[in-house]
C-alpha cells in the first residue's frame, strides 16, 4: 500500500507496464528498435525508462506471433483442442518460439487455438505491484476464455513465469471463482501437456549434447522433472546446470540499480558453462529473461524446448545458431528497418517541433 497516491520508480512503468508498450511498438516496429539501437537515443531510451546502459534492449519482431498465426490454414476442426497462450515475450520479442510450439503440438495431434482478443496475464504487473491492474487482466482472461475453460480445453504456456501466474497467483487473486480454479487446473508448460495429456505422444530423436537452464518459476511453482523426461526421450545427451537463478529474474537485471547483482548471479555458474560448452552444444531455456541474460552476456543464442523439438523433427539439419532462421527477433534493426525508421523519425521530430512552435506562438499571442 506505500505507492498508494504516490509515483512509482520510473521503471515500474517501462517494464510493469511493458505489455501495452509492447502493443503500441507492434504498430511501428521499425522505429522502435532504431530507436532503442541508434547510438544516443538508445542512450536516452535506456535512461528514461531506468535500464542500465550496459543492457541492450530486446528488438521488437517485425510481425507479431498472433499476426502470422492468423495467415496458417484453419486446423481440422476435428482434432482435439489445445489453447497456446500468447504471452508478450513471444508474441513481440520471440515469434518464432511460439510458431515453433504450433508446429510441434499440431504434429502430436491437436489443434491449437490462439486467443483472438489481446490478453495478458499481468505477471509484469504483479511483480511491480500493480495488483488492481493485473486483477483486471486476469479478470478479462477469464471472461474471455470461459467457454473453452469450461469446457475443459487445456492450455500450454511456453514462458514459465506467465503460466506460473495461471497455477499460482490467479488462485490467489480469485479464491472464491470456479472458473480460475479450472484453469488453474487446466494449464500446463509445453514438456507437462506433451509427457502427462498427449496421448501415445513420442519426441522426436536428437542425438546431440545440451546444458539446460531451469527458469525459476519454472523450478518453484512447477517442476523441471517433464522438462527432463522429453529430453531423454529425445536422446539427448544433457545437463541440466545447479546455477540457481539466471541473475535477469526477470526485468530485475534491466533495472540501472540491479546490474552489477545479475551479472554476478549469471556468472556463479550458468555464463562460465556456457561459455566453456562447444558450439555445437545446445542451450536449453525455457524463460524469456534467461534467453536474453544468455544472449547479452556470452555469444551463444538459447532455445526454448519448443525449438529443440522442432529442430529435431526437421532431423536436425543446420542447427548452429547462425543458420536458425526466424527463431528470434533480430537484436538490430535491418537496413530496410533503419530507413524506415529514419523516415518516420524525422516525420516525429518534424511534428514535435511544429506542435512545439504553434504552443510558443499561442503563448506570445497571449
Amino acid at each position: 500500500h506505500y505507492y498508494a497516491g504516490r509515483l512509482r520508480p520510473v521503471v515500474a512503468y517501462s517494464m510493469g507496464l511493458i505489455y501495452w508498450w509492447a502493443r503500441l511498438a507492434s504498430h511501428m516496429p521499425a522505429l522502435v528498435n532504431f530507436s532503442t539501437h541508434a547510438p544516443l537515443l538508445r542512450v536516452l531510451a535506456k535512461r528514461a525508462a531506468g535500464i542500465a546502459l550496459q543492457r541492450h534492449v530486446p528488438a521488437f519482431a517485425p510481425r507479431t506471433f498472433k499476426e502470422l498465426f492468423l495467415e496458417r490454414p484453419s486446423a481440422d476442426p476435428a482434432l482435439p483442442a489445445v489453447i497456446l497462450w500468447p504471452d508478450t515475450f513471444n508474441n513481440h520479442f520471440f515469434p518464432g518460439t511460439a510458431k515453433a510450439a504450433v508446429e510441434v503440438l499440431e504434429a502430436a495431434g491437436y489443434q491449437v487455438l490462439v486467443p483472438e482478443r489481446s490478453l495478458c496475464c499481468g505477471r509484469p504487473l504483479y511483480d511491480y505491484g500493480f495488483l488492481d491492474q493485473a486483477r483486471r487482466q486476469l479478470r478479462q482472461i477469464l471472461d474471455t476464455l470461459e467457454p473453452q475453460i469450461r469446457a475443459g480445453i487445456p492450455l500450454v504456456g511456453l514462458e514459465p513465469s506467465c503460466l506460473a501466474v495461471f497455477r499460482d497467483e490467479l488462485v490467489n487473486l480469485f479464491p472464491n471463482d470456479e472458473d480460475a480454479k479450472r484453469l488453474c487446473q487446466q494449464s500446463f508448460l509445453l514438456s507437462e501437456f506433451l509427457m502427462k495429456h498427449a496421448d501415445g505422444y513420442q519426441p522426436p530423436t536428437l542425438r546431440r549434447t545440451a546444458l539446460v537452464q531451469g527458469h525459476c518459476h519454472h523450478k518453484a511453482i512447477m517442476t523441471m522433472a517433464d522438462e527432463e523426461v522429453v529430453l531423454e526421450k529425445m536422446g539427448l545427451d544433457y545437463q541440466v546446470l545447479d546455477s540457481g537463478c539466471c541473475g535477469m529474474a526477470g526485468a530485475f537485471g534491466f533495472e540501472r540499480d540491479h546490474y552489477d547483482v545479475s551479472i554476478k548471479c549469471g556468472e556463479r555458474v550458468l555464463l562460465p558453462a556456457v561459455r566453456d560448452s562447444s558450439d555445437d552444444t545446445l542451450i536449453i531455456t525455457n524463460g524469456f529473461s534467461c534467453r536474453e541474460q544468455i544472449a547479452q552476456t556470452t555469444t551463444r543464442r538459447a532455445l526454448h524446448l519448443a525449438e529443440v523439438l522442432q529442430l529435431a523433427m526437421r532431423d536436425g539439419e543446420q542447427s548452429s545458431e547462425s543458420d536458425r532462421d526466424g527463431l528470434h527477433a533480430e537484436t538490430r534493426p535491418g537496413r530496410a528497418g533503419t530507413r524506415a525508421a529514419l523516415l518516420g523519425a524525422g516525420l516525429a521530430l518534424g511534428g514535435a517541433a511544429w506542435g512545439l512552435a504553434r504552443r510558443r506562438s499561442a503563448e506570445v499571442e497571449k
